[in-house]
């Protein structure tokens, strides 16, 4: 009886600890703005980082978020995305921020981020006669994108018509019109 009391005490405590331990741990710093500079700089998840006494206001901002993009393509959207790149302030912080506008009927096409936690195909569509914009947040600091429709028909070199089109069911005409296609892309 003692051994059963002995195990069960042991699966407990060893339950406790792998529950204690699986938190993330704390960031050694608040941040760390990215700057192109090497000199005098920190290198930190791909980036180089300015001294935390320097930093700015401006480096955790973007002007011009409030302004609409052009919609007049064939997709009907634009996609801004606001990473690293454009907003320094956000290396390290492990996110995208990303402004979506869309035209009447506008749709921004099946895609997914490679790089971020939801790497499931996804879409988004503005069902009204009216322009519509949407903002968006990341898990990622660069999430990439892949929009399918390029990836399938137009990529290069092109995958072979013949299992495209055992792949979804239709006519090798169908796949070499899709494939001959010019297929936009609406990142911004």
């Amino acid at each position: 009886m003692k051994g059963v009391h002995f195990l069960l005490t042991l699966a407990v405590l060893a339950l406790a600890s792998s529950i204690a331990s699986a938190s993330d741990p704390s960031p050694l710093q608040d941040f760390c703005v990215k700057v192109d500079d090497p000199h005098k700089a920190l290198f930190v998840n791909g980036k180089f980082c300015k001294d935390p006494k320097l930093a700015k206001a401006e480096d955790f901002f973007f002007y011009g978020l409030n302004v609409p993009r052009d919609t007049n393509n064939p997709v009907g959207s634009t996609v801004t995305q606001l990473n690293v790149d454009k907003i320094p302030g956000l290396n390290t912080l492990g996110i995208t921020l990303v402004r979506i506008d869309y035209a009447p009927y506008g749709q921004n096409p099946p895609h997914t981020h490679p790089r971020g936690s939801e790497g499931m195909i996804h879409f988004q569509f503005n069902p009204e006669h009216a322009p519509a914009v949407a903002f968006a947040g990341l898990s990622s600091q660069n999430a990439g994108t892949i929009t399918i429709a390029n990836s399938v028909f137009g990529s290069n070199p092109a995958i072979n018509p013949d299992v495209l089109a055992k792949a979804f069911q239709v006519d090798n005409n169908v796949i070499d019109k899709l494939q001959k296609q010019f297929w936009y892309g609406n990142d911004n």
